[in-house]
């Protein structure tokens, strides 16, 4: 099977848009991809972080992987410090990386914008990106278009490093949602719903308690009229929640527009709400069940030592490209 290759930085709790633009499509690309899935704890100190913070983080965050149906028979999960081979790939890359490649990156421009320090990690943040990915001999990995440029680097990085030191590494392919879901802030769905929204109502986070997702969507923007019909022009509130429901749910939107026809905003809000609570619920039932488990320090320890002999052997033969060390079989 061709390998699937993902990492998530471990900076926040997942948003409902995280979970159906890219979660819930993980646990349906495992059954057909060989898929390797990393908590990239070294990208998130790049920024400041609360160690105490950052450490609950990733353990908050591994559970989700597995509470929404990621299967450690059928893929790796694994913590990215925890293989050594991410940091000693990623400082070769850095080396045969060119600076004014690394200044264009747009997220270095804008992370860095107005700060009077700047981590020389931010800057190097793709070459590690482009080490956790080439390691693993990944050929696709599904990105949104923020990181289209970054991968668009591993992709340089990767066949320079096979041009200097013999064909070592495998060029991974791009792959962009497909006409995806994207779900919006519900209370301006004309912008991507985001953790990082200072309006605590316009953004749906797995973990938030059921009867408050209930009361965000039923307080959700909709739109003038009374007619519930999919149009993200006259009516992006309820095309938003339509969108909602039609992912989690997998009925069409136009069966969903049949389902409403005549309904008022107030019942179909409700409907909407009971469909997110319903499917999320036994998810953050197994969620509580592993964050602080034996069973998840297990599975990311088997995890990491998978992970592991894949990415050294990979190692190795980038060292013997280089001349680093001695010679090794």
């Amino acid at each position: 099977m061709k390998r699937i290759f993902s990492g998530v930085q471990p900076t926040g709790t997942v948003t409902l848009g995280n979970y159906i633009g890219a979660f819930k499509q993980f646990t349906e690309l495992q059954h057909d991809y060989d898929c390797v899935f990393c908590i990239v704890d070294q990208h998130a100190i790049t920024m400041p972080q609360d160690r105490l913070a950052l450490r609950k983080n990733i353990k908050s965050l591994a559970a989700l992987y597995l509470a929404v149906g990621i299967d450690p028979e059928k893929s790796i999960l694994f913590v990215q410090s925890e293989v050594p081979a991410h940091a000693q790939a990623g400082w070769m890359m850095t080396c045969i990386a060119h600076i004014g490649e690394l200044e264009r990156m747009t997220q270095y421009k804008d992370k860095s914008a107005g700060s009077q320090g700047v981590s020389a990690g931010l800057l190097t943040y793709p070459p590690l990106m482009a080490a956790d990915i080439l390691l693993y001999q990944t050929d696709i990995v599904p990105v949104g278009d923020d990181q289209k440029q970054h991968l668009e680097l591993t992709r340089d990085l990767a066949e320079r490093f096979n041009s200097r030191f013999n064909d070592i590494l495998t060029v991974p392919e791009i792959r962009l949602p497909e006409n995806g879901a994207r779900i919006m802030a519900l209370q301006d769905p004309l912008k991507k719903m985001s953790k990082s929204d200072p309006n605590k109502k316009s953004t749906i986070t797995l973990l938030d308690d059921l009867k408050t997702i209930e009361k965000k969507i039923k307080s959700a923007v909709t739109d003038s009229g009374t007619d519930v019909r999919f149009d993200k022009e006259e009516k992006p509130g309820i095309s938003n929640l339509l969108t909602i429901e039609a992912a989690l749910t997998g009925q069409p939107v136009k069966e969903l527009e049949t389902k409403y026809e005549g309904a008022s905003y107030g019942d179909f809000k409700a409907s909407v709400a009971k469909a997110v609570t319903d499917h999320l619920a036994p998810i953050q039932e197994r969620y509580h069940e592993l964050v602080e488990s034996d069973e998840l320090d297990r599975i990311l320890d088997e995890g990491a030592e998978k992970a592991a002999r894949i990415a050294n052997k990979t190692l190795r033969k980038m060292e013997n490209g280089m001349g680093l060390g001695r010679k090794r079989k």
